[in-house]
């Protein structure tokens, strides 16, 4: 058997030194040309001719191969070492390793150290010596193991620090196969049952101790056996097979980012790793193309993002075994690496695949120069456990570098990838990625854009399809609550006198309903909602009772004393009140406090309270009488099934403005104001002021009033004196005079020179009333344009009063006057705080006509209910006639109206407004029949009201010391005489506003009551380093201004009174 292995080996180092030389044979002739008289060497012939040698050749090669693989190979006996020598197959090894492997030792040189004889003669000191080697033999991790192999069998291990291991395996007799299954047997590949049958068993699978270097170590003791081929895709120990896998593992090379420190990290990363990549099948035919792109995936990714994430390198130490790679390939000639090679050659297999990732690498990134460390490179080598199938990473290749910065430097380059081997593919495959990327990036960007862009538009169509159905169902809802307002208005109006003489039930809801801006910009909108709480006194009649809706929650001592206010019974009410009063607080109050909601918003909202009210009114006459219209007020309506006592919101919200009054004015044909409305632009508004102007010269102040505002909230003016040229256009009228002014030709220049300056003008002397409310002219203008407005003049008089009207236009069509009052005004001329009832500036015969007037002409513009008519007077200094002007029409119950209902309820007297005068009953001092029988006297009242008092001192003070405070002061009611002073109270939190009626025996006695109150209440809650805000001050002061006036006009009344006589006698 040893001869025939040793012909074996004879014939396959001649099979392979023919290889060489043909290899080297046909390398030659590539590089010569023969040209020699026009004859030519056929070199491609000739290189047919080499290749099908050398085909066959490698052919018979394989066939000795498979038939020397085929062998059982067993070791043989310790007796026939000395007679057999084994020489290992040359098949698989390059040049220079199988001439290492031929200069090695035969088994002959090797000595033969078993022992001779029988040890049963021997000494103890030799037998305890002997089992002594025998024992350490048996532990390979003993450090004299390495000494005493090679004492007694002569076999050199390397140099490498043995791993303690618990597996101690005897063993006589080592069965191998070649050099090729021992690497096999790393990948984890599997075995043949024919091979497992035969009894071949590998050397791992024999638990040959981990401290021993490599089964290789042993190549002096192995025999080849016999090794069969797999298919390709069964295994991978076929040397394309093996290749293939080779440059698979080395397309996954990638980027390793180790967390912890800088310093750790390097440590993990000059140390041989591996990465964990899920092993890939054999690449097929069709397969190429993706495992190149794959490795230009693994060899792009050395690029980092960013020069702080460039890894750092310890020191690399000097090394023994260093050699060079130029240009991606190592020269196997070299003396450097000759003695590498020799120094491992026991695991040179690992070692060369670690070497061949490292040598395509640089290749790649066409390196000129690399310096390898000997011992990293051999200890990046895959370990026993590990197997063939993990890829050293990038970065523990370049670890083995001795100049790995700057090798690092180079392969950082942008492009140094596309130089090196393969480069030019590789930018192609690259170069198409990227536009393939941007295309298939394009249009799934173009895709996400449509698809967001399909998806808005579904979602917007829905929600418009959503609204318009909303849309729908709202118009029909609230064309029903229409056309139900207006049959309910209808019956109203046909059984009106009926009801009116019957039980009936009113329902008070002091609703504002302004718009939402209008809302959001005043404060304290609920108290001014509850100030018409007054209206409880309209329980006066007997017949009615009343269900007080309140936007906010009143408190006890609220409750306590309007039910003790309405206790006081006149001598008209016979019967109590306290049961015919129901106050109510919608239940959406709490849900809502800080959304500025009207109160008939709320109510809407508030189905208990809903519920309450129908309950109440069940089975009884009933309406509404609301505040300011709205559109909720229908939905209300509709809720409880009861008619409105008031206009249709969308008539309300025509004819309540400033130009729609004028409007109301013009058809009842009563004087107004000079002016003109429905202002909308800033062209008109310039013009029409100069024309306004230019036609009434006597007037000295124009205002500017908004159509939606009220309260003087939306009203500026501006004196004409400011005008340069007034002076000049003054002397023109006059030198014109009063019947040829009229005319448009003797108007024209001035119209001209005032078209030019009032621009100017309204931007420079403009203001607005309330500096609050708009702090400049600019921001009142773009609100006035916005809204409309009307631009009318002051009246042209020192001495000037205004006075308002409240009048009940009933459905039935009758006119009929409750209420009127010269105003009292504050700081603000145009702002009224309260009045003095009943008017004393006009003509009762001249105001009541202009009422009727007035009346009438709503009448016929469908508007029922309460109304309320601002007029002003003066004197005309031209003719010394009277004027009225009308100035505003408000639709709605007024403040005025509500304190007169408490004046007449506390006081159980009766308001004439044919003749303006307030009738008290007179106590009666003897009782007799006759006194009884006839009718009772009544007597002359006046008052004084006002029903926006405000004090922020006030809320430092509960009602209770308030009051008392007041009746310590002299500040009450004298309820038989039926005189003094009431208060109204509107909030039991804040306690800054109330209200006050001062009822005296004259109009002079009531004003100075009224005075003197503000004045002590003032003191009373005020110190000198705290006075508050407050509009004490002010109203004082225009009482005190009205004072003067009725004195002087006293005077000059018994000045007529007293010329009338003489004028007589003579």
């Amino acid at each position: 058997m040893s001869d025939t292995l040793q012909c074996e080996d004879t014939l396959g180092t001649v099979l392979v030194q023919v290889q060489d030389d043909l290899r080297q044979l046909k390398q030659s002739l590539g590089r010569i040309t023969i040209n020699e008289r026009g004859q030519t060497l056929d070199i491609q012939a000739l290189d047919s001719a080499i290749r099908r040698t050398e085909s066959g050749i490698r052919k018979r090669a394989e066939e000795y191969l498979k038939t020397v693989n085929k062998q059982l190979l067993i070791l043989p006996s310790i007796e026939d070492l000395q007679k057999n020598t084994v020489q290992i197959p040359k098949c698989g090894y390059c040049e220079p390793e199988r001439e290492t492997l031929l200069r090695k030792p035969s088994l002959e040189s090797v000595p033969d150290m078993r022992p001779k004889g029988d040890l049963a003669g021997a000494s103890p000191g030799e037998k305890h010596k002997s089992a002594l080697t025998m024992h350490l033999l048996n532990s390979p991790a003993h450090p004299k193991y390495r000494a005493i192999m090679h004492q007694r069998f002569g076999i050199p291990l390397p140099d490498s620090t043995p791993k303690k291991s618990t597996h101690s395996v005897t063993h006589h007799r080592v069965i191998t196969g070649p050099t090729v299954d021992v690497t096999g047997s790393r990948h984890n590949l599997p075995r043949p049952e024919r091979d497992t049958d035969a009894g071949i068993v590998t050397v791992l699978e024999k638990r040959i101790p981990s401290s021993v270097p490599d089964a290789c170590s042993l190549h002096t003791l192995v025999k080849p056996t016999a090794a069969s081929l797999h298919d390709r895709e069964g295994s991978c120990l076929s040397r394309t097979g093996l290749t293939d896998w080779k440059s698979r593992c080395h397309k996954h090379l990638t980027w390793r980012k180790e967390p912890g420190p800088t310093r750790e990290r390097i440590g993990r990363e000059c140390m041989p790793t591996w990465t964990t990549k899920a092993p890939a099948p054999p690449p097929s035919a069709t397969s190429k193309n993706s495992g190149f792109k794959s490795l230009m995936q693994g060899t792009n990714c050395l690029t980092p993002e960013s020069t702080q994430n460039l890894p750092l390198f310890a020191p690399a130490a000097i090394s023994k075994l260093t050699f060079t790679i130029k240009e991606g390939r190592t020269n196997p000639m070299a003396a450097d690496f000759c003695r590498f090679k020799q120094h491992y050659c026991s695991c040179w297999g690992s070692v060369a695949y670690t070497l061949e990732a490292l040598e395509k690498l640089l290749r790649e990134f066409a390196v000129p120069l690399a310096t390898v460390c000997g011992e990293r490179l051999a200890d990046l080598g895959p370990g026993r456990g590990i197997g063939w199938r993990r890829a050293p990473s990038v970065m523990c290749l370049l670890s083995v570098l001795g100049n790995r910065e700057e090798v690092l430097d180079l392969m950082l380059r942008p492009g140094q990838r596309y130089k090196g081997q393969g480069g030019i593919d590789a930018a192609a495959i690259r170069i198409q990625s990227c536009w393939r990327r941007y295309l298939v990036r394009t249009t799934y960007l173009r895709h996400c854009r449509r698809k967001w862009a399909a998806g808005t538009i579904a979602i917007s169509w829905l929600m418009h399809a959503q609204m318009r159905r909303v849309r729908k169902a709202l118009q029909a809802r609230r064309r029903r609550q229409l056309e139900n307002y207006r049959n309910r208005a209808q019956h109203l109006a046909a059984n009106w006198k009926l009801i009116q003489s019957s039980k009936r039930t009113i329902i008070h809801i002091p609703s504002l309903g302004f718009s939402q801006r209008q809302r959001v910009s005043l404060k304290e909108f609920d108290i001014l909602q509850n100030i018409q709480i007054s209206r409880l006194c309209d329980i006066r009649d007997e017949n009615v009772e009343v269900i007080y809706v309140s936007p906010r929650c009143l408190g006890d001592d609220i409750s306590h004393y309007y039910t003790s206010l309405l206790k006081l019974q006149g001598p008209t009410l016979s019967s109590p009140c306290i049961r015919r009063f129901t106050i109510l607080t919608p239940d959406a109050v709490e849900y809502f406090p800080t959304h500025n909601m009207c109160l008939s918003t709320l109510l809407k909202y508030s189905p208990r309270t809903l519920k309450r009210i129908r309950n109440l009114i069940q089975g009884k006459e009933a309406y509404i009488v609301g505040g300011v219209a709205h559109v909720d007020d229908l939905a209300v309506a509709d809720e409880l099934g009861v008619p409105i006592l008031g206009p249709e919101p969308s008539v309300a919200q025509l004819y309540s403005t400033k130009s729609g009054g004028r409007r109301i004015f013009a058809w009842a044909e009563v004087d107004v104001p000079p002016g003109q409305g429905d202002i909308y632009s800033l062209n008109q508004l310039h013009e029409t002021l100069a024309q306004l102007i230019t036609q009434n010269m006597d007037v000295q102040r124009w205002l500017f009033k908004m159509d939606s505002e009220h309260g003087g909230r939306g009203t500026a003016y501006c004196d004409v004196c400011h005008l340069s040229c007034y002076s000049w256009a003054l002397q023109e009228s006059r030198r014109h005079g009063p019947d040829l002014w009229r005319t448009e030709w003797a108007q024209e220049l001035v119209l001209l020179r005032y078209l030019e300056e009032v621009p100017e003008w309204l931007a420079h002397h403009a203001q607005p009333a309330k500096s609050s409310c708009y702090p400049s002219w600019a921001c009142f203008l773009k609100t006035f344009l916005r809204q409309g407005g009307v631009v009318e003049a002051y009246a042209p008089s020192d001495s000037w009063t205004c006075l308002t009207v409240d009048l009940l236009l009933e459905p039935g069509g009758e006119v009929t006057m409750l209420s009127c009052g010269d105003q009292l005004h504050g700081s603000c001329q145009l702002e009224t705080i309260g009045s003095s009832v009943p008017q004393s500036s006009v003509c009762p015969g001249t105001l009541h006509a202009i009422c009727m007037r007035v009346g009438r002409a709503c009448l016929q513009r469908r508007i029922i209910g309460y109304v309320s008519l601002d007029l002003a007077t003066f004197l005309n200094h031209r003719t010394s006639e009277q004027k009225v002007w009308a100035l505003d029409l408000d639709l709605r119950y007024s403040d005025q109206m509500a304190m007169t209902q408490m004046l007449l309820i506390t006081t159980g007297g009766r308001l004439n407004c044919r003749t303006c005068r307030l009738e008290v009953p007179v106590p009666i001092t003897e009782k007799s029949s006759a006194q009884i029988a006839a009718k009772l006297p009544v007597a002359n009242r006046y008052a004084v009201i006002g029903s926006h008092l405000f004090h922020t001192n006030l809320s430092m003070v509960y009602h209770s010391v308030f009051f008392k405070m007041c009746k310590a002061q002299g500040i009450g009611f004298d309820v038989k005489r039926r005189q003094g002073t009431v208060f109204t109270l509107y909030d039991s939190s804040k306690r800054c506003s109330l209200g006050m009626v001062t009822i005296s025996e004259d109009l002079q006695g009531a004003l100075v009551t009224f005075a003197r109150n503000l004045s002590v209440i003032h003191q009373e809650i005020s110190s000198p380093k705290m006075q508050g805000d407050t509009n004490f001050k002010d109203l004082i002061k225009g009482i005190e201004d009205v004072l003067q006036m009725t004195v002087q006009n006293k005077e000059e009344a018994v000045e007529d009174t007293n010329a009338k006589p003489t004028k007589l006698s003579h």
